[in-house]
């Protein structure tokens, strides 16, 4: 029998401490690869859906939310008619506090019932005639795509606790 210190021991400890946090750092990436069912049952963040991403954001979204995200001027403060302006898309809006399955059905249905009170004004057109899913995804991504590093992470966090992706 060996010595439970031995070199041969340490070594398979080693080992076997390498290959369980290879299993972990694997499983991890699997994880945050999973299909998102908001997104027609997958998530790519490939440079080809971003890029169709950003196509489809440029003819639809951009004369609203901004050119480089950044939201209509005066975003937080109500219209005269009553209704908000578009908000940003970047860092300093709120989009990314929301779950993606509720960005995806603000995008296709509008600014409806489940995604805001019945009756709330919003200029927000419903894209579900105009956008295909993957199109809608792809102009996720492509916001998603512009987010930092430190909203990712919070985003993340805020996500965790609900099931919500």
């Amino acid at each position: 029998m060996k010595k439970p210190n031995s070199p041969a021991a340490q070594t398979r400890r080693v080992r076997w401490l390498a290959a369980t946090l290879l299993a972990a750092a694997m499983a991890t990436g699997i994880v945050l690869m999973r299909p998102d069912s908001s997104e027609t049952g997958r998530t790519d963040t490939s440079v080809q859906r971003i890029s169709r991403g950003k196509i489809v954001y440029e003819q639809h979204c951009a004369s609203c939310h901004g050119a480089k995200l950044e939201g209509a001027p005066n975003w937080r403060q109500r219209l005269p008619g009553g209704r908000m302006p578009a908000p940003p898309h970047d860092d300093s809006g709120h989009t990314w506090h929301h779950p993606d399955e509720v960005l995806f059905g603000i995008v296709k249905s509008g600014v409806v019932p489940p995604y805001a009170p019945a009756g709330y004004l919003s200029d927000m057109p419903a894209f579900g005639s105009v956008l295909s899913d993957e199109e809608i995804g792809s102009v996720l991504a492509y916001i998603r795509s512009h987010w930092s590093e430190e909203i990712l992470k919070a985003r993340a966090e805020m996500t965790r606790y609900t099931g919500a992706k």
